[in-house]
């Protein structure tokens, strides 16, 4: 029993005629007879009353025309949820960032919702040396990291690059500077991120290269915490300027560089290298490309 064999009997039993059903579906008439019979063997029943002219049903015609019609529309539903996530009407995209990374998404967020509201856009917070485990695993279709990931089977493309940045209250006694000196920074109270990162131990290292104290005196979980931290005056803190953007646009945070220490993060969006991308995905990553020129 195959869909074309429903759909004929449906056809059959709607114009109550093989003639009639024949040029419904464009086939000849013996065509629609003999897929009517190679349906009646299969299922070990007759399902017209051939004594009638009118294409009149069995009982068991009309027990499997109802399943039939059933089977059809479902048919009919799953082409449509097709075509709608072909034309972006439908679909998810999954994406793991960390919280220094989805602050790059916010942006391609906006445009593509613009361009796709219908598409749902589900980000989940991962942690930076995870997240390529998370893509190959599938538990996300698309990655952004501040490295280049070492696993063959990931396919990386670099979307923006970022720096680390200095930043102080603007009461600071630096604020007005726009570089300053690792020797300046021995008498500061410094917030840090409580994340390991290859990027703690560069400026660790720096720190030492210049005989130059590193008051790391409080430690977060959050950069949103060490950013209000900072703006209180409570200490100066080193973050990715990406994610202070805003509060350097403002005014709420004052942003220096180090000028022995110029630390710059290349940020990659990651997915499986030998898997399809789903029309959401590739279409979001389309986007991330468009803004990243």
């Amino acid at each position: 029993m195959d869909i074309n064999q429903l759909e004929v009997l449906v056809a059959v039993a709607r114009e109550k005629s093989f003639s009639r059903a024949a040029e419904v579906l464009g086939r000849t008439q013996p065509a629609i007879s003999q897929s009517i019979r190679r349906l009646e063997d299969e299922i070990g029943e007759p399902l017209f009353d051939r004594s009638s002219k009118d294409g009149t049903l069995t009982f068991a015609g009309e027990t499997l025309l109802d399943h039939a019609r059933q089977m059809l529309n479902l048919r009919r539903n799953a082409e449509l949820a097709l075509r709608e996530i072909r034309g972006l009407k439908r679909g998810r995209v999954t994406i793991s960032a960390n919280e220094h990374t989805v602050f790059y998404l916010l942006p391609v967020i906006e445009e593509f919702r613009r361009l796709h509201p219908d598409i749902k856009i589900e980000v989940q917070r991962g942690v930076a040396s995870r997240i390529p485990k998370e893509i190959t695993a599938r538990e996300a279709e698309l990655g952004v990291i501040s490295f280049s990931p070492s696993d063959p089977s990931l396919k990386s493309i670099p979307v923006l690059t970022d720096c680390l940045t200095l930043i102080v209250s603007p009461n600071h006694r630096l604020a007005n500077s726009k570089e300053v000196s690792i020797r300046d920074l021995g008498r500061e109270v410094f917030i840090a991120h409580n994340a390991v990162s290859p990027y703690r131990e560069q400026v660790i290292r720096a720190f030492e290269k210049y005989q130059t104290e590193l008051n790391i005196a409080v430690e977060l979980p959050s950069l949103e915490a060490i950013k209000k931290l900072v703006a209180r005056g409570t200490g100066v803190a080193l973050v990715p300027k990406l994610s202070a953007q805003e509060e350097l646009s403002s005014g709420r945070l004052c942003g220096l560089s180090l000028r022995e220490l110029k630390l710059e993060r290349k940020l990659n969006i990651i997915y499986r290298k030998n898997s399809s991308l789903s029309h959401a995905a590739q279409a979001f990553l389309d986007v991330a490309r468009e803004i990243g020129k």
